[in-house]
């Protein structure tokens, strides 16, 4: 491969937002497939930000605090991309940043050439979940100056999601999904 070709390949980037979530996974899972694709780097990007938002951090800042906070982020990062490849490389050249400041804003802050691919998971689907925070997929869909891809949450999480209500209700448990029955003789 000539110099220039690797130049160009070096050029293709897909950003994808990790949070260690189920649904940040299954981007992730996705970001690096489509990178194998097209000879793409894939940058993991975890935002992060201090307990209690930036404003009470700056009306009492406290830097040993804000360095351990941003050593959970890093950790918590790592422990996401451990647990997508199983400990194992990544199949595609793979950068992880742990990045203070809103998730939304952080990923279209590096996600910002025309050519870059924006990879996000679908997030919050409950009506409670999706009031109390702001849905960073649709803030990206809306501002992003390049292509984004919103990842459906895995149908997995949907089931975790309807035992714990199940569990949480003193109800009694359901059947098991039809991919637990069909392993059984």
């Amino acid at each position: 491969m000539d110099e220039g070709t690797s130049d160009a390949v070096r050029e293709r980037r897909i950003v994808v937002g990790v949070s260690g979530s189920l649904g940040s996974i299954a981007a992730l899972h996705r970001a690096v497939a489509l990178a194998r694709e097209t000879d793409s780097e894939v940058q993991a990007v975890l935002a992060w930000e201090p307990v209690g938002g930036e404003y009470a951090y700056r009306r009492a800042p406290c830097p040993p605090l804000l360095e351990s906070w941003r050593a959970a982020a890093v950790a918590r990062l790592g422990t996401a991309l451990d647990e997508a490849f199983g400990h194992a490389p990544a199949p595609v050249p793979l950068r992880g940043l742990a990045v203070r400041g809103d998730a939304a804003e952080v990923l279209l802050g590096h996600a910002c050439r025309g050519d870059d691919l924006l990879v996000v998971g679908a997030g919050a689907t409950s009506w409670l979940g999706r009031g109390l925070r702001h849905s960073v997929a649709t803030h990206c869909a809306r501002q992003a100056r390049c292509p984004v891809l919103v990842v459906p949450a895995p149908e997995l999480l949907g089931d975790l999601r309807a035992m714990r209500r199940r569990r949480l209700w003193h109800l009694p448990p359901a059947a098991p999904p039809a991919w637990v029955r069909s392993g059984r003789s």
